[in-house]
């Protein structure tokens, strides 16, 4: 699982417990001028993943790390699709970031105010 919060002009992602390990990430800082947006989305875990690397998969229970594509990176540490939230991003090294949190929602939210 993930907690996203705003640090100044910052969304920062720290991943917790062993989702860090399946990963192989603990944290993500991204500038707010890069994040485009973000949507609680329990669809997308259904969608094509691409090649894992680095990373864990075992459908149905655990998408964790990098996932190459269609030529572009999307960072994924998810279990429960419905609390999965994702977040666009320009300019960065991962096109998108698809994360579980513990209330959708309200972190759609945190994002959508701080872009405001």
């Amino acid at each position: 699982m993930a907690v996203i919060r705003i640090d100044g002009d910052n969304l920062v992602v720290v991943i917790e417990g062993l989702d860090k390990l399946w990963a192989f990430k603990g944290s993500l800082t991204i500038p707010l001028a890069h994040v485009r947006g973000a949507t609680a989305d329990p669809g997308i875990a259904t969608e094509p993943k691409g090649i894992r690397a680095p990373g864990a998969r075992v459908p149905g229970v655990i998408t964790a790390g990098t996932f190459h594509q269609d030529g572009e990176k999307v960072f994924w540490d998810l279990k429960d699709p419905s609390k999965a939230v994702v977040v666009e991003l320009a300019d960065e090294k991962y096109a998108r970031l698809v994360v579980q949190v513990d209330d959708p929602r309200a972190t759609v939210a945190l994002v959508e105010n701080a872009l405001v």
